[in-house]
């Protein structure tokens, strides 16, 4: 289960049009337990890219980083945390737009 602090959410431009719809960008600040692997000390955010196009949205791409560093950490979401997270973006992006 993924614990979100803080979130910022920005509509985001396509210059080139590859994906049809609006696209997003959410910056959330994670709350880690220590126990978890994916825990850091400097604690841990994720920035997703979320496509909204009618009906249909989706996360394009999401990465881990750590906080005060902005290292890349090597990790993906278990599918029900990914589903937790759509439910997410698609809740805020439209309370955002």
């Amino acid at each position: 289960m993924l614990t979100i602090k803080e979130y910022s959410v920005e509509l985001i431009q396509d210059p080139f049009g590859i994906l049809a719809g609006q696209r997003y960008e959410f910056v959330c600040d994670l709350d880690v337990p220590e126990e978890d692997e994916l825990y850091s000390e400097q604690g841990v955010y994720l920035r997703v890219i979320f496509l909204k196009d009618g009906a249909d949205s989706r996360i394009v791409k999401y990465d881990f980083y750590e906080r005060t560093t902005d290292r890349y950490l090597d990790f993906d979401m278990e599918p029900e945390e990914e589903e937790e997270l759509t439910a997410f973006c698609k809740e805020h992006a439209q309370v955002e737009a």
